[in-house]
């Protein structure tokens, strides 16, 4: 993996996805047009080579970076454009408030259900195949950290999508309840088998850092 060269996206095709949440008992289906998602969560390598900084606990090129915030996710997401001659899809409009450009062709957060449309890779199941193949969780992570890439992808090529570290959305969790708390998707290293599931939904403030949360980025396609 060449940092210089970015990460490596795959085209997503549309489709629709239900999502659901646990507090409200309420499910609700998204229609997603196409999209571009990362092979991989974003690795310590590529966001050093964008920013210069070192947020992570362990260190590797080819671990994903941990120890990020939303809104860490979100300038890196906006770097990146600038970088790639790119149209930011992110104005800080003041205070904690960021405001998306959705005609913007630059990086970005997936949404949750861009990021569980992209997990799911058209299947129906809670996971995309059997969890010690496809995700590094409690049970096989010897609790720690695990190089991207090093388990199996599923049916579109997506990889890590469950276990190794959950991912940042780009959407608030429960406004009504949480206020500005973002989703987190995916499980990570120290979670048991039960979180690493497509469904599976996180939260916490978009200040918060700790070291099994990093991201991995999107990219709309603009016609």
């Amino acid at each position: 993996m060449d940092a210089s060269a970015g990460p490596e996206m795959i085209a997503v095709p549309a489709g629709q996805v239900t999502l659901s949440d646990r507090r409200t008992q309420r499910s609700w289906a998204v229609e997603l047009d196409t999209y571009q998602l990362a092979m991989y969560p974003i690795t310590q390598m590529l966001y050093t080579h964008v920013t210069g900084e070192h947020p992570s606990t362990a260190l590797g090129d080819h671990l994903p970076v941990e120890g990020v915030s939303w809104w860490d996710a979100v300038q890196f997401c906006n770097a990146l454009s600038h970088r790639k001659g790119l149209t930011p899809a992110y104005r800080q409009v003041g205070g904690q408030d960021v405001e998306w450009d959705v005609t913007a062709d630059g990086y970005r957060l997936p949404t949750e259900a861009e990021w569980e449309h992209a997990c799911r890779a058209g299947t129906a199941g809670p996971r995309y195949g059997p969890l010690d193949e496809i995700a590094w969780h409690r049970g096989n992570s010897a609790e720690t950290i695990h190089e991207v890439g090093g388990k199996h992808p599923n049916l579109w090529g997506f990889h890590d999508m469950l276990g190794n570290v959950w991912e940042w959305c780009w959407d608030i969790y429960d406004a009504e309840v949480y206020g500005t708390y973002r989703v987190l998707r995916g499980g990570g290293w120290f979670d048991e088998r039960w979180s690493c599931r497509a469904s599976v939904r996180r939260r916490s403030h978009p200040t918060f850092r700790v070291d099994d949360v990093g991201f991995r980025i999107a990219r709309s396609v603009v016609r």
